[in-house]
């Protein structure tokens, strides 16, 4: 591989994966881009394999779970291989490059990325066990702690790391949360329709998600406030004001955002 031009080669896969994540990276300095967007990538990577509505869920449970060991020490491409093999030719390019994603990471930033990678792993495992069935409000809070709460905790890790930036844990996992739940409403039907999975708790309407999408995100909009680096302002930004408005959106009854809203307010979100 030639480690020179690697972190371009990211960039593009990045592009192509992710819809709310890609221009907010952009804004990024160079340590911190290729810090964050490795563990993008990475996340990206384990959360292809949850997803992923042809395996059988015992099947992605060993898998996760071996990436969830693998990710405690040292990485091992080789190993990772082995693990991949049984579901490898119905896994995507991210999936099947994440060593590469791990390569790229810079070096201070990994143990960080290792440990949420690791953590991340071991709940999405436990939630394709049984079969992401969400009876409380406790399992929602858990479920969104692991795919969404995390990555809100690892970027305020990586805040203070890079940027000596300070937050608070609890309204890190609010900002991830938030985003989550907003994904949820969107997804609902489809969720059902493709895999079968309801990621609302018993007895909840769709009233008490879109109270828990706004409870949520009114943490992440006081998580902004301990921010004080223009570029991390302007990621953390851009995805929570199209949260916001895609709540706004579906409670108005629209199923989404127009591609010009999201135009708008990649425009709106870079003015002071």
């Amino acid at each position: 591989m030639n480690k020179k031009n690697f972190p371009k080669d990211a960039i593009r896969v990045l592009k192509e994966t992710s819809r709310t994540f890609y221009i907010p990276i952009t804004f990024l300095q160079k340590e911190l881009k290729h810090s964050v967007a490795s563990a993008y990538l990475v996340f990206r990577a384990i959360d292809e394999i949850e997803d992923h509505p042809e395996i059988e869920n015992d099947v992605k449970y060993e898998i996760l779970m071996q990436v969830s060991e693998l990710f405690k020490q040292a990485f091992n491409e080789e190993k990772y291989v082995q693990i991949l093999e049984p579901v490898k030719d119905r896994m995507p390019e991210v999936t099947l490059r994440l060593g590469e994603w791990v390569q790229a990471c810079p070096k201070n930033a990994l143990p960080l990325v290792m440990a949420a990678t690791s953590e991340m792993a071991f709940g999405m495992a436990k939630w394709a066990k049984v079969n992401w069935k969400i009876e409380t409000r406790a399992d929602l809070d858990d479920y969104t702690y692991y795919v969404a709460g995390l990555v809100g905790v690892l970027l305020s890790d990586l805040w203070e790391l890079c940027a000596g930036i300070k937050t608070d844990r609890d309204l890190a996992i609010g900002y991830g949360r938030g985003l989550q739940a907003v994904n949820i409403l969107r997804n609902e039907q489809e969720d059902l329709d493709e895999r079968g999975v309801r990621f609302v708790p018993d007895g909840w309407t769709r009233t008490e998600l879109f109270d828990y999408a706004t409870e949520n995100l009114a943490k992440a909009d006081e998580y902004m406030k301990s921010l004080h680096n223009r570029s991390v302002i302007l990621f953390c930004r851009l995805p929570l004001a199209l949260a916001h408005k895609s709540l706004k959106a579906m409670k108005d009854g629209r199923e989404k955002i127009s591609r010009t809203e999201v135009e708008e307010t990649v425009d709106e979100i870079q003015v002071d």
